[in-house]
């Protein structure tokens, strides 16, 4: 029998999450998938799957999980909270092994909204539309975890037990690309939008973040022709109250997008909790690809920055790592 993480306790909102569903947007399906994808990348990493494998998005009520029948290696990263394996405190990201006795229990810490949880070897699910992501709004692939709930595990390889050096949280402005309906605000609305701090507006889930703040005028009213609709894009209704459209945004919509979040900054956005201050600056393409290939670097760098829990440089510990980055011969040194 293959081992299953069992849910001992989920706030609200906790969800299965992949790299989304994608390909049906023309249906008016929303991709969903994961509100930080640098850290949801992480924490599958760190578990030995691929970047874009399902994993448990654990939200501000946090989740208590056990196994049953095996041990199980778990990957795990996101914002800086609690987390004990057994009541003992865990580096904030890493890797475990769980075990049948075992307890491990995450709580929201200081900062940050959204923390990640992936099983080596990934879920034994079916999927739907492909994806294994839940869209709650829509009803799509599945429901929000709770007490009870037992999720079967494709068989694994028990891995040896990390901890991850987190680098130093990126602050500063959330970076902005203008469009594609930039031309429906007046100039004083651009400026004022990326001269004065936001705050993010208690009414803010997974499908959209409400700003608070002064209201952006439009120069053209409020309403345009339905266009689609990416994750980052910047609506403005006519309140004229930023609305940043987030993982399980609609397909399409009909206000006016003033820009859109870069990819790089989206998850620094979504770590945001109600209440906390923003401020946008303008980006370009250029800068904008160059900030995603940086992070997507530093999310794939993530075992470089590992370090055994509880020993040394075992061999077991050495053999996990990719400590080799290229190959050379003989001959080619010359």
């Amino acid at each position: 029998m293959t081992a299953r993480l069992l849910i001992c306790a989920a706030g609200p909102g906790t969800t299965l999450q992949d790299g989304g569903r994608h390909g049906y947007l023309r249906y008016g399906v929303s991709a969903a998938g994961p509100m930080d994808w640098n850290a949801h990348g992480r924490a599958n990493i760190l578990a030995g799957n691929p970047e874009q494998a399902t994993a448990i998005e654990v939200g501000l009520g946090g989740i208590e999980i056990a196994v049953e029948d095996g041990v199980v290696s778990l990957g795990f990263a996101g914002a800086p909270f609690s987390v004990m394996l057994n009541g003992q405190a865990l580096p904030p990201a890493g890797r475990i092994r769980l075990s049948q006795d075992d307890r491990l229990a995450i709580k929201a810490g200081a900062a940050g909204a959204w923390f990640y949880l992936s099983p080596a070897g990934g879920f034994d699910l079916p999927p739907v539309m492909g994806s294994l992501s839940t869209s709650l709004r829509s009803g799509i692939g599945g429901k929000a975890l709770a007490a009870g709930d037992g999720l079967p595990l494709r068989e694994a390889m028990a891995l040896p037990e990390l901890g991850l050096e987190l680098p130093p949280s990126p602050s500063g402005p959330i970076r902005v690309l203008l469009g594609p309906q930039d031309d429906y605000f007046t100039p004083a609305a651009i400026e004022r939008f990326f001269s004065t701090p936001y705050r993010l507006a208690p009414r803010s889930d997974r499908m959209g973040y409400r700003l608070d703040g002064p209201p952006l005028d439009h120069s053209k009213g409020f309403n345009i022709v339905s266009d689609g609709i990416e994750m980052g894009a910047i609506q403005v209704p006519g309140d004229g109250k930023p609305i940043v459209l987030m993982a399980d945004r609609q397909s399409t919509g009909g206000y006016p997008k003033i820009g859109y979040v870069i990819r790089a900054d989206i998850g620094r956005l979504a770590q945001l909790r109600a209440g906390e201050a923003v401020r946008f600056e303008a980006s370009t393409i250029d800068a904008a690809r160059r900030e995603l290939f940086a992070g997507l670097g530093s999310m794939r760098d993530s075992l470089a920055q590992t370090f055994p829990l509880g020993g040394g440089l075992s061999s077991e510990f050495l053999l996990s790592l990719n400590l080799i980055s290229g190959a050379q011969s003989m001959a080619e040194e010359g």
